[in-house]
């Protein structure tokens, strides 16, 4: 019994061996090549690949591509990508979007050239080591910010909210880096803020068509509506004043009146009678809306807003908000048009058009007085 329960013993006793954490570096960099030169297009360029022979280390590790400036030495990388395959790949597929936030860490301005290096970081548990090669990539970055903000707003004296920038007005964001907002702007000056709170970064529209980072617009003369449309990714501006807005009746094939801007990105008509044309067909109520605007060049044009449908029914109290909502149309006489629900019919009513950047889509209202 005793001799077998050593043997049993001596059985179970297992070998403990201590964690290798020993890592060898990668020591060759195959793409791109060492001086590649990259014209950067970061909304539509394709994505780089770079590629490295595998470190000789025999197990698992991770893979990392590490970017700093051109005289770095990679011991505080400006950026770091994890490789394919969630860091196990001898290869990382980095967008030009990434190339160009690096490039503008680097300290490259936008429109301009210049270089950055990159290397690819090693590592096993805590250990971990970077490549004895570096490469140098020259790029070319176009105008626009590499970071672009989430939110943006408007604050100044020429605002409507004036100076104060915790009641700034916000953009509405309608893509990556785009904003826009439909506002007043009066004698004064103004910039665009990423946050009310803080330290903003903050950016000035210059020469009305382009945005540049710090600085102030100035505002003179009277007081006008414009929908100012900001795209960061291209740093381009640009402002469209609205000179009205029309209420217009497709069987008048006319403005029936126009809505005067009341400011917080709405324009309003109060207590206005509402007559549904009768036709020899029946009750016509379709409308949509004409914008007349002009552009900064002093050219006026019309704009056409109505229904997302070429074709509606009348409208009542439980008809979806959706219905409402604003959508670029063309000026057919009959098509793409509102309807009037008929309980407003002979009615004063108020009539308002909301492009505040605040509520989930641009919007008109007819509500009985």
């Amino acid at each position: 019994m005793v001799m077998l329960v050593a043997i049993a013993f001596t059985s179970c006793k297992k070998d403990v061996k201590p964690l290798d954490t020993n890592v060898n570096p990668v020591t060759t960099l195959n793409a791109p090549a060492d001086q590649t030169s990259i014209s950067l297009q970061p909304a539509t360029g394709p994505s780089v690949v770079f590629q490295w022979a595998p470190s000789t280390t025999q197990d698992l590790v991770l893979y990392e591509v590490a970017f700093d400036k051109a005289d770095g030495d990679f011991s505080k990388p400006l950026y770091k990508v994890l490789s394919d395959g969630s860091g196990l790949q001898a290869q990382a597929t980095i967008t030009q979007k990434i190339l160009n936030t690096v490039a503008s860490l680097a300290g490259i301005q936008s429109s301009s050239s210049g270089t950055f290096k990159w290397a690819v970081i090693v590592s096993k548990a805590t250990n971990a080591k970077v490549s004895t090669a570096s490469h140098i990539i020259q790029v070319t970055r176009p105008a626009g910010f590499a970071v672009l903000p989430a939110t943006l707003f408007l604050t100044g004296t020429a605002t409507e909210q004036g100076a104060d920038a915790t009641k700034a007005l916000a953009f509405k964001k309608t893509g990556d880096g785009i904003f826009e907002l439909y506002t007043s702007l009066q004698a004064g000056t103004y910039t665009l803020i990423d946050k009310t709170t803080g330290t903003p970064t903050v950016y000035s529209i210059q020469n009305t068509n382009s945005v540049q980072l710090g600085g102030t617009t100035t505002v003179s003369g009277s007081k006008n509506v414009y929908r100012i449309s900001i795209d960061l990714s291209t740093a381009s501006a640009t402002l469209t004043q609205i000179i009205s807005v029309g209420f217009w009746s497709a069987p008048n094939n006319s403005i029936s009146f126009k809505l005067p801007y009341i400011g917080n990105s709405q324009w309003e008509i109060d207590n206005t009678p509402i007559a549904i044309p009768q036709e020899s067909y029946g009750a016509d109520s379709r409308y949509k809306y004409q914008f007349v605007v002009m552009n900064s060049a002093g050219v006026q044009s019309t704009e056409w807003y109505g229904s997302v449908n070429s074709d509606n029914s009348d409208p009542n109290s439980s008809t979806a908000l959706s219905y409402w909502y604003m959508y670029p149309v063309n000026n057919s006489q009959f098509d793409f048009c509102y309807k009037l629900d008929p309980s407003v019919n002979n009615k004063n009513c108020n009539v308002n058009v909301n492009y505040s950047p605040t509520i989930p889509n641009y919007t008109n209202s007819v509500t009985i007085k």
